[in-house]
Parts: C-alpha cells; structure tokens; sequence
C-alpha cells in the first residue's frame, strides 16, 4: 500500500509534542507500506535536521516557510470565516507539492495528522482518507479566552468558533477520523458529525525513557515543557507565585528545575527565586527528570496527551499534575500519579512524595508499569491498523453503494 502523509510540523527529529506522534505513525506505517511524507518546516535548520526522516519511509518533501509571513497570511483571517491556524499552515509550494504527487502517483491512503493542514486534501474524493485531529484544537483556543485579556480574549474566542465550524466541516470530507485520547474522540462525536471515528493513544519510548540507577535528589522537583507554549507559561508562573513559597516553609531547600526550550523573559525571571533553575534548551530532558524527586504538570489548559507525564512515568519519576492534565493520561489518580486543584492540595500531594521514599517508590513503579502496559508505541499501533482496516473497508462500502446507485 502506498500511503501519502501530511502533518502540520515536520516529524523529525521527533523531540516535541506535535513531532512524537506523526513520526511514529509514519515508521510503523513504513514497516509495511510505502510512505511520502509531506510537511512544513520553519527554518533552514529545522528543515536540514528533517532529512533524518529518510530512513523512515519512501520519500519526504518538505516547504520551508518564513513565520513573518506566515503571520500576516493568519492576520489577513481575522474578518473572514477563514481559519488562522490554516493559513497559518498554508504553503502554496506544499499544496503543488501535493497535487503534483496526486497527479503523478497512485496512493491508497491518505492520512493527515493535524487539521491545520486538512485542507490540502479536502476535496480528493478518489482515495481513503484518514483526518487524525490529534486533539480538536477549536476547544483549546475557547479555553484561552478565559486567560487572556481583552482584545486578544476576543480573538481567541473567534478562532475557536471558526476552528469548530471548520473541524466540522473537515471531518464530512475524510472517510475516518481519529482523536488522540477518549476525552477529545468524545467532544469530536459531540458536535454530531457522522463521520466514522475512534482514538488511538500517544505511546512513549520505553526504552529511551527508562528508569536508572542514578540517586535522586530529594529536594529537586522538576517541570518538563517548552517554555513558548503559553499553557506552560502559566502553569509555572503560578506554581512559582502560589505553591513554591508553601512547599519552602516546610523544605527550605527545595529546588525547582524548569526544563524546556525558548523561555521568554517572563519565564526567565523566574530563575531569579530561591532554587529556581531555567535551563532552556537541553540536548535531552531525561538526565534532569531521573534526578528529580517528582515531576509537576499544574497546566490549567490541557488538551490531549501530555508527553512530558508519560516520559516522567515511564522514567519511574511520579507525577504531580492537574486534574485536567491528568484526564489525557489513561492512569487512575492515585494509584499511578496523584492530582490537585488548588496551591494547598498541590503542596500535600509534593510533600507526600517528598517526605515519604517508600511512597515515592510505589508512585514510581504503579506509574512505570501503567504506562508500559496502557501508552506503549506497539499497543497504541496495533489500534491504528485497526482503523485504517475500517477506514478502506468504509472507502470500498461506500463506492460499492454510489456504483449501485449510479447504474
């Protein structure tokens, strides 16, 4: 089978949230098909560093883009019922990339990995089409309205109303659609598409995230995440501000990394408190997750799978995270991680890990076992081959009734 791919970030190397996915879908689909990856990068580097792909399937062709004119495209949206985010990932160098290989070439799936750039592809009818919206990003853009000030409060309120009628209207135009957990599958069979669809979760790296033999620190807490996402922004100016003075009244010690890429001078300045370390970008976060006593995801804002959980879990690190961080992890709070609301509950569940080992120990084994058993990359995989069996079974259906009906 040869299968055409599209995703909205080049998939490698695959060392972030909208990279992971897409490049495991692509070498376990190349295990058995021929894959063409097409995609976008945002700089010369990113896209030199994308010729890693090659190993992983057929062939891959990438459009570089420049964000400065990337932002006005999505500028120019704003009194239109166009969507920002797909003219934010718009490249016409990419859509005659794709209809040049649709012309040229016989493909017998079509999948798309964010729906961003579904419209590629919306209106070929002659090949099964898989739309795989990751998380429905609509309802994360009308969750940003309640943290952002007017007028940007607005804007976010806007293109999330744009984004839901759009997933909508993208989801007729594919033969299956998939979520990445049941949560987000849920809110995408409740806006009422009829649509044939499921979810298959995000796995991680057990082997590349593994427990060691290093001693921890037990005074080191750590956060995982890029610091240009605002979700993570947020998360840890308010644990500095509310939950990091509670927890240095009892361990005055205590030591805080925040570990992710592009901090902005906001995030910087946290590096100014007391055991507060801003790394930014590090070649691997593994040597800082195995030596810290737990790791916190206190994210208010939380769509989908959150990568850094499951890394931290499958390193045998506990987990402190909210409870909306929490519901896109298939683990029982309490048994494999534990979760909080407010500063105080965030306070008790870190000190619980903290000041007991043998908790700790517990929490560390539950959430490696957990994950090994509910988000391994084969499991989760052996649910797509399922869907892509239903999806050209559904293809074949279908043009089976309209031949019957047109004769």
């Amino acid at each position: 089978m040869r299968v055409l791919f599209i995703c909205h970030r080049f998939p490698f190397p695959p060392k972030r949230g909208g990279k992971i996915r897409p490049f495991n879908v692509i070498r376990h689909l190349a295990r058995m098909h021929e894959v063409v990856v097409c995609s976008l990068a945002r700089s010369h580097e990113e896209a030199e560093a994308g010729a890693g792909i090659a190993p992983y399937c057929a062939e891959y062709h990438v459009a570089q883009v420049d964000d400065r004119i990337q932002t006005l495209r999505m500028v120019a949206t704003l009194p239109t019922p166009l969507t920002a985010s797909g003219q934010f990932f718009h490249s016409p160098k990419l859509a005659r990339t794709i209809r040049r290989l649709l012309a040229e070439q016989h493909f017998d799936l079509i999948f798309v990995h964010c729906s961003s750039v579904a419209h590629y592809v919306k209106n070929v009818a002659d090949v099964p089409k898989i739309l795989d919206f990751g998380d429905m990003d609509s309802q994360k853009w009308l969750d940003y309205r309640h943290h952002k000030p007017w007028p940007l409060s607005w804007g976010y309120w806007w293109e999330g109303c744009r984004m839901e009628a759009e997933e909508k209207r993208l989801a007729r135009s594919f033969d299956f659609c998939t979520a990445t957990t049941r949560a987000e599958w849920e809110t995408l069979t409740g806006t009422g598409v009829e649509t044939p669809s499921d979810w298959f979760p995000n796995g991680v790296d057990a082997s590349a995230f593994a427990p060691t033999a290093e001693p921890y620190d037990p005074d080191t807490i750590c956060f995982i995440g890029r610091m240009d996402y605002y979700p993570n922004q947020q998360a840890m100016s308010e644990f500095c501000s509310q939950v990091l003075p509670l927890l240095r009244e009892r361990r005055p010690g205590l030591k805080l990394m925040i570990v992710g890429a592009n901090p902005p001078t906001l995030i910087r300045r946290l590096g100014e408190l007391p055991g507060v370390t801003v790394t930014g970008s590090v070649p691997e976060v593994q040597p800082y997750v195995v030596r810290a006593a737990l790791t916190v995801a206190p994210l208010r804002i939380a769509r989908g799978t959150q990568n850094k959980m499951l890394e931290s879990m499958a390193m045998g690190v506990p987990v402190v995270s909210s409870r909306v961080a929490a519901g896109g992890v298939d683990a029982v709070p309490g048994d494999h991680l534990l979760v909080a609301s407010t500063p105080l509950e965030y306070r008790d569940a870190i000190l619980r890990i903290m000041d007991n080992p043998a908790e700790r120990a517990r929490l560390a084994e539950a959430g490696r076992a957990r994950v090994l058993s509910h988000h391994g990359w084969p499991a989760a995989m052996q649910r797509l081959d399922r869907i892509v069996e239903r999806c050209m079974d559904a293809f074949a259906s279908n043009n089976h009734v309209e031949r019957q009906i047109a004769s």
